[in-house]
């Protein structure tokens, strides 16, 4: 028989144990933080048909789109969780409650040029909150909220939550005589932190065609900065001129006192001008988040509010606001960076039960026993030298191992043997699985390492 090379394909990421130990650690707690604010997990199927992922697609996503058919179905692959919520929202609309709180993590297919850190397949990990018909402000102040929350329960501390509002963009915009522009106009300002103000500058005045003029107008407004209070004391000097700039700035203003209400310090967010969002349904306030400390990431987690969520399905205005991070990408950039914490166990087991009698019950029953308190226990039966199932344990860093032989049983007790000092006791079995839990808790720390 001839041997076929195994090989993964290119853009397609696959992890040792250990690695995936620790993806599942930062799955754990977006789960939880997302649960902690009264989201609903959601999955959907990876396969829709065609016509329904496209429908708010077209040009960069049908040439990115797996597509393919079986028999008369026209079929492709999800490119991100929103299209397919949105199907979701208007397929189940009259058996939902709004506003309709989902959170999922799920993996995603684009079949772009694989390069360093982008992939094919990946996980995106979103939450949106989406209205019927009216959405209040409130919504929009608590979504980085919860990005402040997670990022901290990651163990990051030196993060930026940045903020701005499409109306207040489109409002300015409306000002120089651009509105027909304007959705180019917010796609170049998007790359101003990859390709830097000049050559934006440039950009606007020969792709976009605007003047000299009005190109310096927008990069001096999108160099407004300074505190939250300076930037937004500054924007008030246009206020008066667009009505859409004006309902721009006061939710702007709406959502860093709330942000301030919702306990999210002044260092972790700011109020940026330059903050698009280079997709064109949003349409009020939009976010971004970076690393202070790695800004060659570029942003970890970004999203926004749209008010036509399912206008292609539905008759219905579902207006939404939500984010999304790139899990995978942010796992393989921090894993780079030897920023994922290494002393994080990630073993598959808190403890190995080692057989040393001749009948193994015994140990099946300290096993189960064990369990019951709470523990991870994997029961190793094969037939090997004691020093080879010592290594084995060793090998996948189980922190534990609990011997029973014939006079730990006779005595009523087990051997527990701690991997990383070495140090072995006899203790009964509900001994052994309260040290345990002490020492795992001991051993427990932020999933993400700062520099």
């Amino acid at each position: 028989m001839e041997r076929i090379k195994p090989r993964t394909l290119s853009g397609f990421l696959e992890l040792l144990p250990q690695k995936q130990a620790q993806m599942e650690r930062m799955m754990d707690i977006l789960r939880q933080t997302y649960a902690a604010y009264g989201f609903c997990p959601l999955d959907t199927p990876l396969i829709e048909d065609a016509q329904i992922l496209l429908a708010k697609g077209g040009g960069e996503t049908e040439k990115q789109i797996y597509r393919f058919t079986k028999g008369d179905n026209d079929l492709a692959l999800r490119f991100d969780l929103t299209v397919p919520l949105a199907k979701y929202v208007a397929l189940h609309y009259n058996d939902l409650s709004f506003p309709f709180r989902r959170f999922q993590i799920g993996k995603v297919y684009r079949g772009e040029r694989a390069q360093r850190g982008r992939f094919r397949e990946f996980y995106q990990a979103d939450i949106d909150i989406i209205g019927d018909g009216k959405l209040d402000i409130l919504n929009e102040a608590e979504i980085p909220a919860i990005i402040y929350q997670l990022f901290r329960s990651f163990g990051l501390e030196r993060f930026q939550i940045r903020v701005n509002n499409r109306k207040l963009l489109n409002g300015f915009y409306a000002m120089l005589g651009l509105t027909e522009r304007s959705g180019e106009i917010m796609r170049t300002v998007d790359k101003l932190d990859k390709i830097g103000p000049e050559k934006v500058g440039l950009i606007l005045q020969e792709d976009c065609g605007l003047t000299q003029q009005q190109a310096e107008q927008i990069l001096r407004f999108i160099a407004i900065s300074g505190t939250n209070e300076q930037v937004l004391a500054a924007l008030e000097g246009y206020r008066g001129q667009d009505a859409g700039f004006d309902q721009g700035l006061s939710e702007l203003i709406a959502v860093t006192e709330n942000l301030a209400a919702f306990g999210v310090p002044e260092k972790n967010f700011a109020v940026d001008l330059t903050i698009a969002r280079g997709l064109d349904y949003y349409t009020g306030t939009v976010y971004e988040t970076t690393l202070l400390d790695h800004p060659q990431i570029g942003s970890v987690c970004s999203g926004g509010r749209y008010d036509n969520l399912a206008g292609y399905y539905i008759d219905k205005p579902l207006p939404g606001v939500g984010i999304s991070i790139g899990l995978t990408r942010l796992f393989y950039v921090l894993d780079e960076q030897g920023l994922l914490n290494p002393a994080l166990p990630t073993a598959p087991a808190d403890v190995l039960v080692l057989p040393m009698t001749q009948s193994p019950g015994p140990a099946i029953a300290l096993a189960h026993q064990l369990r019951s308190a709470g523990l991870r226990v994997q029961l190793y039966g094969e037939q090997k030298k004691f020093k080879q199932k010592l290594s084995y344990a060793d090998k996948l860093g189980v922190p534990y191992v609990v011997l029973l032989g014939e006079d730990e049983l006779n005595a009523g007790v087990c051997s527990l043997k701690d991997m990383a000092s070495g140090q072995q006791v006899s203790v009964t079995p509900q001994e052994a699985a309260a040290q345990i839990r002490a020492g795992l808790a001991l051993r427990s720390g932020p999933v993400i390492l700062e520099s």
